[in-house]
C-alpha cells in the first residue's frame, strides 16, 4: 500500500470540492484549482474529506499514482485555503531586482538586464535583496523561482547568485598562498 495514498486528505471549512468523473475542482477563499484525474484513479468524497483510491494496489505504476495524486490534491487543499510562497535572496556587490509592472528586472552582473515575465496567478514582492514569489499553485510558484534562481545560481567561493531563503552554500577555499620561500 502506497502510505501516503491512503491518508485522507481533509478539507478545511471554506474549501468546497466538486467532483465529476474525469475532473477535480477546488474552490477556496484565494481561487480555484482544477485537477483532470487519470483514470486509474478513483477519488471518494466524504464531508470534510477526500479519499484516494486505484484500480490494483499492487501495481508499482498504480500505487505510485496513488500518492501522486493523494499529494496533488492536498497541495491543492492547502493552496486555496493559505497559499505557496518562496522567498529568494540576492547577494553580490552591484546585484539588484526591481519591479516594473509585470516584470521583475535583475541587475546580476550581465552587460544586460534580465528581464522576467510573471506568471498569471502569481504574485511578486521586493524589498531590498528578497524576492517573495506567491501564488495559490504549489508547482507554478516552485517552477518560476526555480527560473528565477537559475538566472545567477549562487557559486562557491564567495556565495554570490541567487539562493532560497535558508539554502545553505557549501563554500570552498580560494587559493592557497605559498609559504614565504617555499616556492622555490
Amino acid at each position: 500500500m502506497s502510505r501516503i495514498g491512503k491518508k485522507p486528505v481533509t478539507i478545511p471549512s471554506g474549501v468546497n470540492v466538486d467532483l465529476t468523473s474525469e475532473v477535480l475542482k477546488v474552490k477556496g477563499p484565494k481561487g480555484e484549482l482544477t485537477l483532470n484525474l487519470h483514470p486509474k484513479v478513483q477519488i471518494e468524497k466524504g464531508e470534510n474529506e477526500v479519499v484516494v483510491k486505484v484500480s490494483n494496489e499492487e501495481n508499482k505504476q498504480q500505487r505510485a499514482l496513488w500518492g501522486l495524486y493523494r499529494a496533488l490534491i492536498n497541495n491543492m487543499v492547502a493552496g486555496v485555503s493559505t497559499g505557496f510562497s518562496k522567498v529568494l535572496e540576492i547577494n553580490g556587490v552591484g546585484y539588484k531586482v526591481e519591479l516594473q509592472g509585470k516584470k521583475l528586472v535583475l541587475q546580476l552582473g550581465y552587460s544586460h538586464p534580465v528581464e522576467l515575465e510573471i506568471p498569471a496567478g502569481l504574485e511578486a514582492k521586493v524589498e531590498k535583496n528578497t524576492i517573495t514569489i506567491s501564488g495559490i499553485d504549489r508547482q507554478s510558484v516552485g517552477q518560476f523561482a526555480a527560473v528565477i534562481r537559475s538566472k545567477r545560481e549562487p557559486e562557491p567561493y564567495k556565495g554570490k547568485g541567487i539562493k532560497y531563503q535558508g539554502e545553505v552554500i557549501r563554500r570552498k577555499a580560494g587559493k592557497v598562498v605559498k609559504a614565504v620561500g617555499g616556492g622555490k
